[in-house]
């Protein structure tokens, strides 16, 4: 199976995904990473591991639809079965998620439907919320939205801090997103409706 990872900053999600792979857990090949910011140091993290990367600046493009259909012949070449969502900062056309149907996953510091957009981990820090967490799902045409695959909750506590509280969401990402990843490699992923079944894990 080949995976292309999507990314605009740092890559501590690539990276655990990376690593996942090097030691068997993902069945899978890492075969692009593509990139909407040059210097995002994930892009660093790809190319120490030996993964070619693809940056491409929206900026040269009229439309959103024309940038996606630039990236989709990319990854016609590489003959992608997955595209996964590693802190990519751009939303993905409808042009985009009907080629790639049901094959788009992203993960979100939030226990969805609370607390969608940006700025999630911040949003429920503010809002007081005790619970929050990290979501895996399938990428559909509305925002933060399509079929949940894997879901953990994270306590708020009153000592937390954002930064405490962000470590702690980070620390369940790197573990989670992987276990997704795996999960579709081997054919253990069934949507019906709203809902992901996971069969014979």
């Amino acid at each position: 199976m080949n995976i292309a990872v999507f990314v605009s900053g740092n890559g501590t999600n690539l990276q655990a995904i990376i690593d996942a792979v090097s030691c068997g857990d993902i069945r899978a090949t890492i075969a692009i990473v593509v990139s909407d910011n040059k210097s995002a140091y994930a892009l660093t993290r790809a190319r120490k591991a030996g993964i070619e990367t693809f940056v491409l600046d929206p900026k040269d493009f009229k439309s959103k639809e024309d940038y996606d259909k630039e990236i989709i012949k990319e990854l016609e070449k590489k003959d992608i079965d997955l595209v996964v969502l590693a802190g990519f900062m751009r939303l993905v056309s409808a042009v985009f998620v009907k080629k790639y149907e049901n094959r788009i996953m992203n993960i979100h510091p939030s226990l969805l439907p609370s607390f969608k957009g940006t700025h999630a981990i911040k949003d429920a820090f503010d809002y007081g919320a005790k619970k929050t967490g990290v979501t895996v799902h399938f990428v559909d045409d509305k925002l933060d939205h399509g079929p949940i695959i894997l879901q953990e909750a994270v306590d708020v506590n009153k000592e937390d801090t954002i930064h405490t509280l962000e470590e702690k969401i980070h620390k369940i990402e790197h573990r989670l997103y992987p276990e997704a990843i795996r999960l579709f490699a081997e054919q253990k992923l069934k949507i019906d409706g709203r809902k992901t079944k996971i069969v014979n894990r």
